[in-house]
């Protein structure tokens, strides 16, 4: 036995909660989660769960049985600990480590964030007048994360005068904030401390009031509006109380600085109330009141609110209203409703409009200037991602965009919008023997098995040659209405190099061909996300892309419950699998509403106190859907504290697959004991959890 594996052993050993199943061989065995039956009942049905027990967070015997889940897959990984150290130092080396970001101006200074070589987080400057002014340290993430596992910096605000700063940190890794204040001027940190917050922070014109945005402790729901007075002592005001569980809340102010703006949001509906900015202690007031299945985004110019709604418009269209004649008989159309293209984004400049339109899966770019015709901003790669970036003032004549694709590293343009000329601002640096011709980008479309045809964006190194020899990873995620882009990424380098293709499936559920993509993805037509994965990487394989024993999959969050349902549905399509935080025990969660997040997304997966909803979201539940089958390799991550999927839904499908699987096939569960949703932070530590990711991927592939 060697030395790595001996502690492992005799952590097992020594735990209450797990049972050591014989073995002869040196090799190590994984936990078995001790069973205590619960049962669940719901319609006069009663479902039971073994592994119900592993909810209690406080319980030591939970935490040990993570910690001996963590002992055996570093065990079962030992072997791959040189290729981790090489993938690691690779994605590493490829990151400018003293970078900074495209400054942004906002009124006299110009701000931007900058790393310093070695610094796990960013440094917040700011330098006055222009770019050759003096630089200002506002916040120094490294010297606020010292001492501590986890720590990232929330929402963070200057006020109007820019003499203020509000700043909110997590040092726990659940997304609840305490907001600090500093002034600018002398450099002072001030008493005042607000926490519980979810970092959603907004200034008012009087350069003293904050409003900001308070968890419920229990569900984590965004809930509270608060106005906090700097310096008063006394309680902070509550403003607005969202009391529909199923809706939360947030507040901002215009980018015209005119209005204070509280927005209370459904899956299926909005309602926004307006305040002056200069009278923070007035009566906030309904811009347009909630009805069910009317979303609206607003903004403000002039005498006119500016409202992105699907009123009449599946896949939304714009309008204006004047300020005190807000009902639909007012409105005045300025983008109109269009079958097939999805209006995602707008940005209001003082004589020009932008937005942001999907077609055919891809953003396109066109600007509506006041006189004169509209026009488009030429993107020209068969695959990318595009985005209207920051353009806090209103004055300015350039449009600040973002440009990306499998191939481009992340791109920042400034765009004249009265000569259309455009200025490559910032390309993101990758270190080392990077070429962008070295690798290609494709798009394919893969006919499902309903007849509707499936977006599928692809990179490779040049020189590939679709002959079934090469491994393939296949990511999606496929909920919420979320597009995932033909964005670019350096640590996915050392895949494409080690002869890896990458391929997007853009399944339905998300919203890359119009609203219908996502309404065909969710409740009950949810299946038609798993089946059109299912159904992509089938067509790779047919299309000489990859193989039957070389198709890995990827999905984390929405998107591990994507990999859990493909994986029952069809182990043997994959030759591995990686879950990363999955939510996986889907009908257990939206019976409970005391576990955050939980209300406000039955109309995103069904509510299951319904029962129709209930038998179609245990049909496809992955954890409730295990079976006695041959399952792929498959590793699963999760973190202790996350806020969004709860550790237990991870470590609960693990230890139900282990007890029902008929193979010998590796599975391994990896809990960072400090992290919580987004995994562990700093910006290199995470690396460490995407190299951990290759090395099994690879490993399984040689």
């Amino acid at each position: 036995m060697t030395p790595r594996i001996l502690p492992f052993m005799l952590l097992v050993l020594c735990l209450g909660c797990v049972d050591l199943p014989e073995n002869d061989s040196n090799m190590p065995t994984p936990p078995v989660a001790k069973t205590l039956p619960e049962e669940l009942e719901a319609h006069g049905e009663i479902r039971v769960d073994p592994y119900y027990w592993l909810r209690e967070r406080e319980n030591p015997e939970v935490i040990g049985y993570l910690d001996a889940e963590n002992a055996y897959t570093e065990a079962m990984m030992a072997h791959t600990t040189d290729l981790q150290e090489t993938l690691f130092a690779e994605m590493r080396g490829r990151i400018k480590e003293d970078d900074a970001s495209v400054p942004v101006r906002r009124g006299g200074y110009w701000y931007y964030t900058r790393f310093e070589e070695g610094g796990e987080y960013a440094l917040y400057c700011r330098r006055v007048g222009s770019l050759e002014g003096p630089e200002e340290l506002l916040l120094d993430g490294n010297a606020l994360a010292e001492g501590k596992d986890f720590f990232a910096v929330g929402g963070w605000s200057v006020s109007s005068d820019e003499n203020l700063l509000a700043f909110a940190t997590d040092t726990v890794g659940r997304r609840i904030y305490t907001v600090r204040f500093k002034d600018l001027d002398s450099g002072e940190i001030f008493d005042d401390e607000i926490a519980g917050t979810n970092g959603n922070l907004a200034w008012a014109e009087d350069n003293r009031t904050l409003f900001y945005t308070r968890r419920d402790p229990q569900t984590l729901r965004s809930f509270q509006i608060f106005r906090h007075q700097l310096g008063d002592a006394g309680p902070d005001v509550l403003v607005y109380e969202e009391e529909d569980e199923t809706f939360s809340t947030a507040v901002w102010k215009t980018k015209s600085k005119r209005f204070m703006i509280i927005s209370s949001s459904h899956t299926l509906a909005d309602e926004a109330r307006f305040l002056d900015a200069k009278q923070p202690t007035g009566e906030f007031e309904i811009l347009l009141p909630r009805e069910r299945g009317h979303e609206y985004r607003i903004a403000h110019r002039g005498g006119h609110f500016f409202l992105r709604t699907n009123r009449d418009a599946q896949n939304f269209r714009l309008v204006k209203t004047p300020i005190n004649k807000r009902t639909p008989q007012h409105w005045i159309e300025v983008v109109p409703h269009r079958a097939a293209v999805l209006l995602e984004d707008f940005e209001l400049f003082s004589d020009s409009l932008v937005v942001a339109e999907r077609r055919r899966g891809l953003i396109h770019l066109r600007v509506l200037p006041e006189s004169g015709s509209d026009f488009e901003i030429d993107l020209d790669e068969p695959a990318y991602t595009a985005a209207i970036g920051a353009n806090p003032e209103f004055d300015a004549s350039v449009l600040r965009f973002i440009y990306s694709s499998m191939t481009t590293p992340r791109s920042v343009f400034d765009f004249d919008l009265a000569t259309h000329e455009r200025e490559l601002k910032k390309r993101q640096p990758v270190l080392g023997d990077f070429d962008r011709s070295n690798y290609r980008t494709e798009r394919l479309w893969a006919t499902a098995r309903d007849g509707v045809e499936v977006p599928i964006s692809l990179v490779f190194k040049s020189g590939f040659e679709p002959d079934g020899s090469h491994p393939l990873l296949l990511y999606a995620y496929g909920s919420y209405g979320s597009s995932t882009d033909a964005s670019f990424s350096s640590a996915r380098l050392s895949l494409l190099d080690r002869g890896f293709v990458y391929a997007i499936a853009h399944v339905r559920g998300g919203q890359e061909l119009g609203r219908s993509w996502y309404e065909d993805g969710k409740l009950l037509q949810k299946k038609n996300t798993f089946r059109d994965f299912i159904d992509c990487g089938r067509f790779l394989i047919e299309e000489g892309y990859s193989s039957s024993d070389g198709l890995f999959a990827y999905g984390g969050s929405a998107g591990g419950l994507l990999m859990g349902a493909v994986v029952n549905m069809d182990p043997d399509l994959f030759a591995g699998i990686v879950a990363r935080v999955p939510f996986v025990d889907v009908v257990t969660t939206m019976l409970d509403a005391s576990i955050p997040l939980t209300t406000f997304e039955w109309d995103e997966w069904g509510d299951p106190r319904e029962k129709e909803s209930y038998d179609y979201m245990l049909s496809y539940s992955p954890y409730d859907q295990i079976g006695a089958a041959a399952y792929p390799p498959i590793l699963v991550t999760a973190g202790l504290h996350d806020s969004q999927v709860q550790y237990w839904e991870p470590a609960k499908w693990v230890a139900k697959l282990r007890s029902l699987k008929t193979n010998d096939e590796l599975l391994l569960l990896k809990t960072d004991m400090e992290a919580g949703h987004g995994g562990a932070s700093g910006r290199f530590r995470r690396l460490r959890e995407e190299a951990l990711a290759y090395a099994f991927m690879i490993d399984l592939a040689e």
